[in-house]
Order: C-alpha cells, then structure tokens, then sequence
C-alpha cells in the first residue's frame, strides 16, 4: 500500500507551469513529492515556479518553451531526460484563447489557437510519449476546458481545440494502454486566474461576472492541482480516457 496522492520519486513535466493552473499543478504535484520541470514561453514566469517548487523542498529544471515548436518541444523532453533520466508525469497544460466573434476570426487568428492547444498538446505527448513508451511506463493528464464539451459565445476557436484535446485523450489511451502509459483529461469550468482576467479584460469585462454555476463561486487553480495529483498518482490507477470535469456544478438557468 501506498500513501495517498505520492508522487515521491517521480519527475513531472508540466507546461505552462509559470502561471495560473500551470503554477498550482508544478506546486501541488512537489508538495506530493515530485522533482518538477516546468516550461513557458516566458523566462520570468519560470524564475517564480521554480522559486516555490525548491521552496518545497524539490528539484526544479526550468525549460522556455514554445510547444508550438516540435524542436523545442523535442529539447523540453531531451533536457528532461539528462537532468533526472526519466519523464513519469506530463501535464500538458499550456494554452492560450481570445474573444472575438465567430465571423471575424482571422484565419491567423484560428490557427495560432488550435496550434498553442491542441497543437502544443499534440507535440508534446508525441515527444514526452516515446520516452515513456521505453520506460513502458508514464502518466500523460491533459488540460481541456468545459468549453470543449458546452457553447459559448465568441470562444469557437478555444472550444473547438479543446474538444480536439478531450478526444485526443481517448484515442492516446486506447493506443497506449499497452505500453502501461495512463492518459487522462481535466476540464476546469471558471477558475480565476492572470490568463482569464487578461481575456476578460480584452473582451471588454473589468471584473468576472457571478458565476451561475451550482456552487456559486469561481474555482481557484489549486482546485485543478489537488485533482491533478490524484490522477497522477496510483490512487488513480484504474482510470483510463476519461474527462473529470472540475466545473462547480451545472450551469443554472434562471427560471
């Protein structure tokens, strides 16, 4: 027997980890016990994870990424690899969205959303996947949305990335199931952070509007990192494909 949500000995890779969910993922899976490599597009985002993850007592290896790149991809994994010689976690995390009305996305617009989700989710489980595959062992949590699953106005383009990652996940779990690899999803609803205040903002909104989910409130990141540790870890070892929606509740339409 184990004890609950360990991770001891294990390394986590986690993109977009600088920030936000990102952040709260690398903090929670090192106060679980794992040495945490984070990756971001920016620098300073990284100097702060990897201040709290060491602050914890853990090692971690700070790699800029831009997962819409398979050759920086390939280095996050590669440097992964010589620093702790082995990958057992990747959360594939990173991702970025806009608001903007169906009818003028550019097509620039479109791509640079699908490439930074589902593309960046792509590369990565593909580069971080042959390692795992040698080992016949690893853990592959993927971050979706609710919007991958409901509609929403002006959030097509995000919507439809994150759908693609949610059916990722099952595919890559019956692919791989063979291979003793565990691929998983989460789908946070509303969790307030730098990234959906800055969206917000450019949509025109100062503040979150009252959450209309059953709860009443919006989630915090640590919510999503609590839940990925539990998929993480062995506690979670017969779940296989599947989608945790970590939502708050059904959304409540007034009568």
């Amino acid at each position: 027997m184990t004890n609950s949500f360990d991770l001891k000995g294990q390394v986590a890779i986690v993109t977009g980890g600088g920030t936000g969910i990102g952040l709260a993922i690398a903090t929670e899976m090192a106060r679980a016990g794992a040495d945490i490599v984070v990756s971001s597009r920016s620098r300073e985002h990284l100097e702060k994870a990897v201040r709290e993850v060491t602050g914890l007592g853990r090692r971690c290896l700070a790699v800029p990424t831009d997962v819409r790149k398979s050759e920086e991809v390939d280095n996050l994994v590669q440097k992964t690899v010589e620093q702790f010689g082995r990958i057992d976690i990747l959360v594939n995390n990173a991702g970025a969205s806009f608001h903007c009305p169906f009818e003028e996305i550019s097509p620039n617009g479109w791509n640079t959303i699908i490439n930074i989700n589902l593309g960046g989710t792509f590369l990565c489980c593909r580069a971080a996947g042959k390692v795992m595959i040698k080992q016949h062992k690893g853990n592959i949590i993927n971050i979706a949305s609710i919007l991958g699953r409901d509609a929403s106005p002006f959030t097509a383009h995000y919507g439809a990335a994150k759908a693609g990652i949610i059916n990722l996940t099952k595919s890559l779990s019956v692919e791989w199931a063979k291979h003793n690899i565990r691929v998983n999803c989460i789908a946070p609803g509303p969790v307030v952070t730098e990234g959906f205040l800055e969206v917000l903002k450019k949509g025109g909104i100062a503040e979150p509007p009252k959450s209309q989910h059953a709860l009443g409130r919006w989630g915090q990141p640590v919510e999503i990192g609590k839940v990925a540790v539990f998929l993480a870890s062995e506690d979670s070892s017969y779940l296989v494909g599947q989608t945790i929606y970590v939502d708050g509740g059904p959304y409540i339409v007034a009568a």
